[in-house]
């Protein structure tokens, strides 16, 4: 497979609080900033998401993409490609790890994208790294801006 892009970030909350905001895709268009809307479109045994459909505006890319989600305990959750306009492949995981005493998470996010019109593999992860790193900051202002779930 394609060479993949990853970088974390510490976010000041409990891994439980930071995944329940990765899992409210529904939210998804108040603090992602390229995602303008979301839809359910599967869940799982767990009522988790399964397969989830995003419209994604990002400036020159505009994409309707569909995503199958799997769930890996409750600090883990990648996704691959179902199916889109633009896309060749959409390929990428959260990992929360705990740190201090489980107030604070370390959030991993590796992303591979592959696009149907030809790109050079430079322009291809910086455009990675750029997603990875908005997603990444947008996680850690809209999770330390919400309130803990108790």
């Amino acid at each position: 497979m394609a060479e993949h892009t990853s970088s974390s970030i510490e976010i000041e909350a409990a891994p439980a609080d930071v995944m329940g905001v990765i899992a409210d895709f529904a939210r998804y268009p108040e603090w992602t900033g390229e995602v303008k809307e979301t839809e359910v479109l599967e869940k799982d045994a767990a009522g988790r998401a399964a397969k989830v459909r995003l419209v994604l505006d990002a400036g020159a890319i505009k994409d309707d993409h569909t995503l199958a989600y799997t769930w890996t305990g409750e600090n883990e959750v990648s996704w691959t490609l179902v199916k889109s306009q633009m896309l060749r492949a959409l390929d990428g995981s959260y990992r929360l790890t705990p740190l201090a005493g489980g107030t604070r998470t370390e959030v991993t996010y590796r992303l591979t994208v592959d696009v149907k019109i030809p790109m050079l593999g430079m322009i291809k992860r910086k455009a990675e790294k750029v997603i990875i790193d908005r997603a990444l900051a947008g996680l850690k202002k809209r999770v330390e801006s919400t309130p803990a779930a108790s």
